[in-house]
């Protein structure tokens, strides 16, 4: 009986033992080929403005889609495709395409797009 009680209870009456989600900012971008093509299996690398260095690094999902949680604050970063090693069906060669500098200054969304070149 206490069983179904707590099922019928809102969550909002049960104690919270909870902690509130820690905000957070995202870029969320999709990689596309020459043609206008999303791109799946491509790595994307994201670096704060102020590193030489990838400080992330993560896939495109099946429709080109990625998306990177970051810290909440002011800051610059820059995101790249990396497409060594990567081979098309075609056997075409992908060249990368220009780096995206990303702006974030609180708990925001950013949707990018990074083009690839022949």
């Amino acid at each position: 009986m206490l069983f179904l009680a707590s099922l019928v209870t809102p969550v909002s009456a049960r104690g919270s033992d909870r902690q509130k989600p820690k905000p957070y900012a995202l870029i969320f971008g999709t990689v596309w080929d020459p043609d206008g093509h999303p791109l799946y299996g491509i790595k994307v690398k994201i670096r704060r403005a102020d590193e030489k260095r990838a400080r992330w690094e993560l896939y495109s999902n099946h429709t080109g889609e990625f998306a990177q949680r970051l810290p909440v604050g002011k800051a610059d970063y820059i995101v790249w495709a990396d497409v060594k090693g990567y081979k098309l069906p075609s056997g075409r060669q992908l060249k990368p395409g220009p780096e995206v500098t990303v702006h974030i200054d609180d708990d925001e969304r950013s949707d990018i797009g990074l083009h690839l070149d022949w």
